[in-house]
């Protein structure tokens, strides 16, 4: 018994977003570009039929998971593991400050080393983990052959589905950064051993094609 479809959605746009700041696990809220994404996006999603509602506990992801709940009657649970991946000291901090105060670590992070976020944060690797443990077990305890739908993070969305699909590490960094408001579909073959993927990064304004 599982989910048949697992959306993960990222949140939308928050005023650190729009200047490169570090969020990592600092609460901060949706702006109102951002709140707008959700409600469009949660029109999409909405039509989807989702059975069950998890989200980060983080307010950004909750919000934006709200807006799908006002629309479908859903409660949203959250779940700590949905989380951004924690960048510690960086926290709040722009790429161009960190780059200045971590030459080093900033090198190894934009050469796709799996390195944590300060000597204090977590790794991709760490990360992916987590996510991946949360995804399954939400699928696993939702209606035989629903849709959940959970909101998570732009960088522990990416890595979590990764590793979800079974794709190597050295692969993670092929993929593209997920937009504000833009999800993951995952669907369960049908001999049910496997995730694959079937959209990303699909957007209110442009939903993709289904991977075939």
């Amino acid at each position: 018994m599982t989910a048949q479809r697992i959306i993960l959605w990222r949140h939308g746009r928050t005023a650190w977003n729009l200047i490169n700041r570090f969020q990592g696990q600092a609460d901060i809220e949706l702006d109102e570009v951002g709140r707008g994404q959700a409600a469009r996006a949660a029109r999409v999603l909405a039509a989807l039929e989702p059975a069950v509602l998890w989200s980060s506990d983080l307010s950004r992801a909750r919000e934006t998971a709200g807006a799908l709940a006002s629309l479908t009657g859903l409660e949203v649970t959250t779940d700590k593991r949905l989380r951004e991946i924690h960048v510690g000291s960086w926290e709040g901090l722009t790429g161009d400050e960190v780059d200045r105060l971590d030459p080093e670590l900033s090198r190894r992070l934009r050469a796709g080393e799996d390195v944590r976020r300060s000597a204090t944060g977590e790794s991709p690797s760490e990360v992916a983990l987590r996510v991946a443990e949360a995804l399954t077990e939400l699928a696993e305890a939702a209606p035989d052959g629903s849709t959940v739908v959970a909101a998570s993070h732009g960088l522990a969305g990416r890595v979590g589905i990764a590793e979800l699909v079974g794709l190597p590490a050295e692969h993670w960094r092929l993929f593209g950064g997920l937009s504000n408001c833009g999800w993951v579909s995952l669907d369960r073959h049908r001999s049910g051993r496997y995730w694959r993927i079937e959209r990303y990064n699909a957007t209110a304004d442009e939903p993709g094609e289904l991977i075939s």
